[in-house]
């Protein structure tokens, strides 16, 4: 019998721009998370266990909110935690350093609790029940041969841009076959009346993105071969970042699948979806957010509450 596949939830961030603890924020009708109903798809979709990682600091509040809603979804439920000093033997820990090391690095947090094909999500990011339903079958039926075999769900950019500032997203590029070809962190892209577009230098230039671009919203799919070659990886991401940009150089799980990619040891299959994503950058998204749950609600989508 193949085993249920595992959800790896990334949900330490501080949420510097929103201002406030985002991944447990009520934002649906009965007071549910966003996080909420990504579990709820998941556990329907026939995912098996959540690891959520998370920071130490917040982990008596997340347990007491949607870690303990999470217990009814009938997943089975772990936690990981992202540490600063969770590093590589012969490195230490910047002094002054106090942001994460980045959506590499939490995965690796929760190594310890991956034993089968997983899928990794952002926990303040609605994402919609067929992401989920796709990664499942494609994770069932995942194993590595002469290549790792991955998938993610790409976006529509326009889909997946704030009203209300900037957001970070993997711009994606596919080849003829629909398996990924390269995908570039962009940290800050906004959109406006001239259209979409991103600075690669903290808003001191601009450049404009096509909005039909498919982008990553950081819901990917990987065997356990992902956490060994992350791990490996680490150190030299480290060695440049301590002297370049020791207090806010991040390790991005993008990054790591570009190189895997270029150097032909992954194929990353990439399953498309349609939807509007909807999440909660900044506050100002936030009754966005609630009127678009409260709709999908009152269509049937979800029952009110979402647990019982």
């Amino acid at each position: 019998m193949e085993q249920k596949p595992i959800l790896v939830v990334m949900a330490a961030g501080m949420g510097s721009r929103y201002g406030g603890l985002k991944q447990i924020d009520p934002v649906g009708p009965a007071g549910e998370a966003i996080l909420d109903y990504s579990l709820c798809d998941a556990a329907r979709a026939g995912f098996g266990r959540v690891v959520f990682v998370i920071k130490e600091e917040i982990e008596a509040e997340f347990r007491r909110t949607v870690g303990a809603r999470a217990e009814k979804s009938g997943l089975e439920v772990r936690y990981a935690f992202q540490r600063l000093d969770d590093l590589p033997e012969g490195y230490s820990l910047p002094e002054g350093r106090v942001k994460p090391w980045g959506t590499a690095q939490a995965v690796l947090a929760a190594r310890g609790e991956i034993d089968r094909p997983f899928a990794v999500i952002n926990a303040d990011d609605y994402y919609g029940p067929r992401c989920f339903e796709e990664m499942a079958r494609y994770l069932e039926k995942a194993r590595d041969g002469e290549q790792y075999q991955y998938a993610m769900v790409g976006f529509l950019l326009k889909n997946t841009v704030s009203e209300n500032g900037y957001v970070s997203r993997g711009v994606c590029e596919e080849d003829g076959e629909g398996y990924l070809r390269t995908v570039t962190e962009r940290t800050r892209i906004e959109s406006g009346a001239g259209g979409i577009r991103f600075s690669p230098d903290g808003g001191e230039s601009w450049q404009p993105l096509d909005p039909d671009s498919v982008v990553s919203m950081n819901l990917w799919g990987f065997t356990p071969s992902f956490l060994t070659e992350t791990g490996e990886r680490f150190a030299a991401f480290l060695e440049k970042a301590l002297q370049t940009d020791p207090l806010k150089a991040e390790y991005f799980l993008p990054g790591v699948v570009s190189q895997l990619i270029e150097e032909g040891k992954a194929r990353v299959k990439v399953l498309r979806s349609p939807d509007k994503w909807y999440g909660v950058t900044y506050q100002a998204d936030r009754p966005l957010v609630a009127a678009a749950l409260a709709e999908k609600t009152r269509e049937g989508q979800y029952p009110s509450p979402l647990w019982q």
